[in-house]
Parts: C-alpha cells; sequence; structure tokens
C-alpha cells in the first residue's frame, strides 16, 4: 500500500524538486508558462485569491460574490486550508 501512495506521489516530487530550484519571480513565471495552459495558470491564480481570502476570514458568499466563483468550489478551498498540510497558510497569509 505505501509503494502505491509514493507511486501515485512521484510527479509530485518532481514538480516540488523543480519549484524549489526557482530562486526569481521571473523564472517562476516563465515555468508556470511553461508547463500550464493559459485556462490553468488562471485556475490556479484563482485558487491562490480564494485561499488568501479564506485565510482572512472574508465569509464565502462575500468571495463567490468578487471572485465569481461558485459555493462549492469555495468549500473545497476552505476544507484544504483548514484540514490539509497547512501548506496554504505558511504561503498564503
Amino acid at each position: 500500500m505505501y509503494r502505491y501512495i509514493e507511486t501515485l506521489l512521484m510527479p509530485a516530487k518532481d514538480l516540488a524538486d523543480a519549484i524549489v530550484q526557482i530562486k526569481d519571480r521571473k523564472l517562476a513565471k516563465e515555468f508556470l508558462k511553461d508547463l500550464l495552459t493559459p485556462q490553468e495558470r488562471e485556475e490556479m491564480e484563482a485558487r491562490i485569491k480564494l485561499v488568501k481570502m479564506l485565510c482572512k476570514g472574508t465569509p464565502q458568499r462575500k468571495i463567490a460574490e468578487k471572485l465569481k466563483i461558485s459555493l462549492c468550489k469555495i468549500t473545497r478551498g476552505s476544507r484544504e486550508v483548514k484540514y490539509g498540510t497547512g501548506a496554504f497558510k505558511k504561503l498564503l497569509s
């Protein structure tokens, strides 16, 4: 079972290794541009905005109104902030 989970996480390890090598904003933007489609970048940017607002205590309905996203997506993001690894809070608060 452990090896199965480890295998599933391998791509995340490779991505994490690449990310920690980035030392400046310009290279980070270029990397994301090469790695992701425009739609994927927009979705990631929206998720980051969502998480920042959640960490500040912004009510979910206000977030939905401001970012024009569904309460379902906000609830999912809220769950990740509350029960995830804690990385969102460390990086985006």
